[in-house]
């Protein structure tokens, strides 16, 4: 009985092969076909991983073909390549003038694909916001139109991929945990062709025939040596590297039979020709420092601060010689001042700030005030200075004087209308 499952079992995955046109005899390759032709007669979610290029489109074709909705529409939607602010209205429709350029109503894909088979390939690029919304689809088949509160039934199938590390975006938070365990229901994963090695040279052969039929002329071979560099090969790039390296030399090379130095020329050198990449721990690491250290400066200008406004409240409560000493070396910290710098301490001036008090010391050097009465004028002045309708009176006589009393030209002056200078001259009793 198992020899007899095992038989039919390879030959649905030879059949399926054939079909989709799927070159290779790799284990992972066929466990993940089998696992494909298992689930498809289900309704079961489906999440399919793998570097980018290993032909993840080929399994949901697969599965939608095999199901009892195969006769329904099989919609394929690339999620890394539509705009975060018109993905929420391509998958779920809009309303008309639901934001602006709608001007008329739209089916999104879930509304047209009912009854079918959706495929979300990169759906690990979806905005969150986008995905509370697929999570509510998966859940009860409910979802609604932007700029619409009627809520809409749906009978789909959503097979999914993606080539992110999902336990990666779900611990930075980029992805929800919850539509992670939703979609993968069945993870299937397809091997990287650095894997296949025995795929690789057959794969080769594939493509150089489909592209001598393509563009009508013989097909390029591989000499013994070119094998094995083909073979040691990284093959970041996948499938579809290996391909497009076929289709070059095809193009390019007059001579047929391709040499090792020859097919050298055409593979990128590992880490010479490709972007560096920057590993995502890293950048949270210099993230996180930098993080660190700016708290740190805001941590200690806001105790600069405060110590700033202990001194000054010291100073007018008291201008005597003791406190001045008292705070010669806080002054120095705050300020920068080496410790041999004398430090040249007055009493305090309202509307002074302490970075210019030399600049204006000898202006009161010989001024001298009992310090009873400069108290009390200092007193006099912060309260003036605090007091808005002061303010206000003085800058409307000042605009008055300017302007001859002319309240017009006044207005003008001040930014107000005369009719408000009006109000204020009757309002001060000017």
């Amino acid at each position: 009985m198992i020899t007899s499952y095992l038989a039919m079992t390879m030959e649905s995955i030879q059949n399926i092969k054939q079909r989709f046109e799927i070159i290779g005899n790799d284990p992972k390759l066929n466990r993940a076909i089998e696992k494909a032709i298992q689930v498809a007669p289900t309704d079961i979610s489906v999440l399919v991983t793998g570097e980018s290029g290993v032909g993840k489109e080929s399994i949901p074709k697969i599965i939608h073909s095999l199901s009892h909705r195969k006769h329904g529409k099989y919609i394929a939607v690339n999620c890394g390549a539509i705009p975060e602010g018109t993905i929420d209205s391509e998958l779920f429709g809009h309303e008309k003038g639901s934001f602006t350029g709608a001007t008329g109503a739209r089916d999104g894909y879930f509304e047209v694909a009912n009854g079918g088979t959706i495929f979300l390939d990169e759906v690990g690029e979806l905005p969150l916001t986008t995905q509370v919304r697929l999570l509510r689809v998966l859940e009860n088949g409910e979802f609604i139109k932007v700029g619409s509160s009627q809520v809409q039934k749906t009978n789909v199938r959503i097979v999914a991929a993606t080539n992110v590390n999902m336990f990666d975006a779900i611990e930075k938070g980029k992805f929800r945990e919850d539509l992670y365990y939703r979609l993968s229901t069945v993870d299937i994963a397809l091997p990287p062709l650095r894997e296949r090695k025995d795929d690789i040279h057959l794969l080769f052969r594939k493509f150089a025939a489909d592209f001598a039929h393509k563009y009508k002329m013989p097909a390029i071979k591989l000499e013994d040596n070119a094998v094995d560099l083909l073979l040691k090969y990284r093959w970041s790039g996948n499938v579809r590297q290996l391909r497009n390296i076929a289709e070059q030399i095809s193009v390019l090379e007059t001579n047929r039979v391709i040499t090792h130095a020859v097919l050298n020329s055409y593979l990128p050198q590992e880490g010479t020709n490709l972007p560096a990449l920057v590993k995502d721990k890293k950048a949270a690491s210099d993230f996180s420092n930098e993080r660190e250290i700016l708290y740190k400066v805001l941590f200690d200008m806001k105790s600069d601060l405060n110590d700033l406004k202990k001194l000054t409240l010291e100073l007018m409560q008291s201008g005597s010689s003791k406190v001045q000493e008292s705070n010669k070396n806080l002054i120095q910290k705050l300020y920068g001042q080496k410790e041999d710098t004398e430090i040249a301490f007055e009493e305090p001036q309202v509307g002074v700030i302490p970075n210019q008090l030399n600049s204006h010391q000898e202006e009161f050097m010989d001024e001298e005030e009992d310090e009873d009465d400069y108290l009390f004028a200092e007193t006099v002045e912060e309260e003036e200075t605090l007091r808005l309708d002061a303010k206000e009176i003085e800058l409307i006589k000042k605009a008055l004087d300017r302007n001859k009393g002319k309240r017009k030209a006044a207005a003008d002056e001040l930014g107000i209308s005369e009719r408000t200078l009006y109000r204020k001259i009757k309002q001060f009793d000017l």
